[in-house]
């Protein structure tokens, strides 16, 4: 995520330099996920987030059960794990082109590249939903019928997922243990850099957190100060203000408004230490709003509930 949100940050800001690694996207992020998972297949027998719960790959036998992961479903897991997100990915973007050039093209409605486009249009939606109701049901499987995968992809690459044992973190241990010293020896040259590569990791730990939180509160700013989102505080700004509110019902201890807008609707006089009522907003005498509230709680006019706390005394500029 971080990584995505630095390459758009660098496109947005300088296109003619880093619009390229932009429109380039996919394909550099397909090749990095590559990487990866097949770092974690041959170190662990998983792919990243099958290793982070703890879980590694087995090759399925019809007689002899499960075992090792071999050569064969190694590359067909690779493949799925990588190859079917970008594929999907593609397809999503290409399926959004066309709905664009529907709306907005001015191609005859009756040539061919026309009607090609809303035939993929009107099946994809299909096939999309197809695809999500084959995992959802492959899904359901796993979970009220204790099958032996939850994914169809597991199914196609001929694997089964099983918890990792302690054999198994002993030796990527060891894996990792001759990955990283070779046959070195305990001299203080190795030690010294032992301490380094902690060092070092611990620094790039911080460094990605304090990324991470960087561009997320860079994502944040985007939006705060993106075009629709202002639109939407200018349009809540600018809404009309709201009429007063209306009787709750019409008895005689309602008094009419005055038509003077400084005279007391109480005692209809020139309204002395102007005070209004927070729950209706109309505005009093002081003494008439605190003893009328005091008696009835509510307020004179609309009929509100209200008590003693509700009054705000008003201040001109002057004082």
């Amino acid at each position: 995520m971080a990584i995505i949100s630095i390459w758009q940050v660098l496109a947005e800001s300088n296109p003619a330099r880093y619009g390229t690694l932009w429109r380039w996207f996919d394909e550099l992020y397909t090749l990095l996920d590559l990487l990866l998972q097949q770092h974690y297949l041959s170190w662990a027998r998983a792919s990243f987030s099958e290793n982070f719960y703890g879980l590694k790959r087995m090759t399925e036998g019809s007689k002899s059960g499960l075992r090792p992961l071999r050569r064969k479903e190694y590359w067909k897991s690779l493949l799925l794990l990588v190859l079917v997100p970008y594929l999907r990915m593609k397809l999503e973007k290409f399926v959004n082109k066309l709905k664009e050039e529907e709306d907005y093209s001015i191609h005859n409605t009756t040539s061919f590249r026309k009607r090609w486009y809303k035939a993929i249009l009107a099946t994809y939606p299909f096939v999309k939903f197809a695809w999500e109701g084959w995992f959802l049901f492959y899904q359901l499987r796993y979970i009220l019928w204790n099958a032996r995968h939850h994914s169809p992809l597991l199914k196609i690459a001929g694997v089964q997922l099983t918890r990792l044992t302690l054999e198994d973190l002993h030796a990527m241990e060891k894996t990792t243990a001759k990955t990283s010293s070779g046959q070195a020896n305990d001299s203080m040259g190795q030690r010294m850099k032992d301490t380094m590569k902690k060092v070092l990791g611990g620094v790039a730990l911080s460094v990605s957190s304090s990324l991470s939180l960087g561009v997320f509160f860079l994502q944040f700013l985007e939006w705060w100060y993106s075009a629709e989102n202002q639109d939407t505080l200018k349009s809540l700004s600018t809404l009309p203000a709201p009429p007063p509110p209306i009787h709750f019902d019409l008895e005689t201890y309602s008094p009419l408004l005055p038509k003077l807008k400084t005279v007391c609707p109480l005692c209809r006089k020139i309204r002395v230490n102007d005070t209004a009522l927070g729950t209706s907003g109309y505005v009093f005498c002081y003494r008439c709003a605190y003893y009328y509230v005091k008696t009835h709680q509510r307020c004179p006019v609309s009929g509100y509930p209200t008590e003693l706390q509700h009054l705000i005394r008003l201040y001109t500029p002057d004082g």
